[in-house]
């Protein structure tokens, strides 16, 4: 399985390395198929997900509560996408907008960066890959079982 990341930190998933996994794939139905890799992209997803929130600076909890995992999309019969992202919606005020959270992670002039997305993923690559890999696993066996 091949993992890479976008600037928009959004981990994408190659399951074409993994031919045990790939061949279970084809047996299910292509509905079947694309929610186990969603399912999949997602487990992965809640471990960077859980990093990040672990790694912020907290001082009122509005960011950490404002990390979320994203929509998982499947774009192939062996691809699937997730990712991690801040939520910004609405005015400062609302307590799900998370705007700051670039000032944080990239700095600004006068404040120094303090990252959290970008260690999050750097540090739990392996473990997001075997969540996943357990996951689709785990699908795959419920779906066969039926």
């Amino acid at each position: 399985m091949q993992v890479s990341e976008t600037l928009m930190n959004t981990t994408h998933l190659d399951w074409s390395t993994l031919p045990d996994l790939e061949a279970e794939l084809r047996l299910l139905e292509k509905a079947e198929s694309e929610r186990v890799l969603r399912q999949g992209a997602r487990a992965g997803a809640g471990v960077f997900r859980d990093e990040a929130r672990r790694r912020v600076k907290k001082r009122t909890g509005k960011l950490a509560k404002n990390i979320v995992s994203d929509t998982a999309k499947v774009t192939s019969s062996t691809k699937a996408t997730a990712g991690v992202k801040v939520r910004e919606e609405g005015k400062a005020s609302n307590p799900r907008n998370a705007f700051y959270w670039k000032f944080i992670e990239y700095g600004t002039s006068t404040i120094p960066a303090a990252p959290f997305i970008r260690p999050a993923f750097e540090a739990k690559q392996e473990e997001a890959a075997q969540a996943v890999f357990m996951k689709c696993n785990e699908a795959i066996d419920k779906v066969l079982t039926r």
